[in-house]
């Protein structure tokens, strides 16, 4: 995993042994994504979340940190097998990059992408102390994706 980061944009690469199709479907099933995040605070998607997401798609998510509660995602960006981005009332922008290295290899880059949020929400990243968290979740996640990618 290499990391890189700013004061805004926190964002790792790792390779994993699949295709970018095969990824990218397990990143577009929000009922997943409890399964690769390295944040620990993705429950299960609810029940409304579709089985697949588009362009413009909601999905709500459970939740806990350090409270359980509900966040309703908007997928922002979308080009299939290449990239998925969503962000919520926050805006902050989760991204996934997805770039073939070879017929079964992909370089994957999560990007947690804060630079164009209200200055209320970059506040309360930085008073919660949040940018050093996001960047362990992100490699983790990245590790877990890894590890849910091997055994599809």
């Amino acid at each position: 995993i290499t990391m890189n980061d700013s004061d805004l944009v926190i964002s790792a690469t790792k390779f994993v042994p699949a295709t970018s199709a095969e990824i990218f479907e397990l990143l577009a099933d929000p009922r997943r994504h409890h399964e690769i995040d390295g944040s620990d605070s993705v429950l299960a998607a609810r029940v409304k979340a579709p089985k697949r997401l588009e362009l413009g798609s909601k999905f709500g998510m459970q939740m806990r940190l350090g409270i359980n509660y509900r966040i309703t995602n908007r997928v922002v960006e979308f080009r299939e097998n290449e990239l998925i981005a969503w962000r919520h009332l926050g805006k902050w922008i989760w991204r996934y990059e997805l770039k073939a290295i070879g017929p079964n290899l992909t370089s994957v880059t999560e990007t947690f992408d804060s630079s164009n949020c209200p200055r209320i929400a970059k506040s309360w990243l930085k008073m919660r102390d949040a940018y050093p968290w996001v960047q362990k979740a992100v490699a983790k996640s990245l590790v877990r994706l890894k590890t849910v990618s091997e055994l599809n």
